[in-house]
């Protein structure tokens, strides 16, 4: 469960991170790097889609810098993942609305 989030900090069951991230369901990767800073592509998610989720949440930066590929997001669509694009603060109180119910893994871009 996502407990807190602001620019630039989030804490995850009691543990403070403070860089982007990825949460999946039995872990949470604190060391996720892009491509390129502010997009997002499909091969910085490889990780993430071949543990075949039902969704995931992004969270594009406090103020919702991160660019999402329109190339990612087909390609999910053609095999049946829906992705949740959002400001990090609206994807961490969606995470939290689902994360108990469906296969959902969350990428968080902290800052920006």
């Amino acid at each position: 469960m996502i407990e807190f989030y602001s620019f630039g900090q989030i804490i995850i069951n009691g543990v403070q991170y403070t860089s982007d991230l990825i949460i999946y369901p039995n872990h949470i990767n604190s060391n996720w790097w892009r491509k390129e800073g502010h997009n997002l592509y499909k091969e910085d998610l490889e990780d993430v889609i071949k543990e075949k989720p039902e969704i995931i949440i992004v969270g594009t930066g406090y103020y919702g810098l991160m660019k999402v590929n329109l190339e990612l997001i087909e390609y999910l669509e053609s095999i049946n993942i829906n992705m949740i694009i959002n400001k990090t603060k609206d994807a961490c109180l969606e995470y939290n609305n689902i994360y108990k119910d469906k296969k959902v893994i969350a990428a968080l871009h902290l800052t920006c």
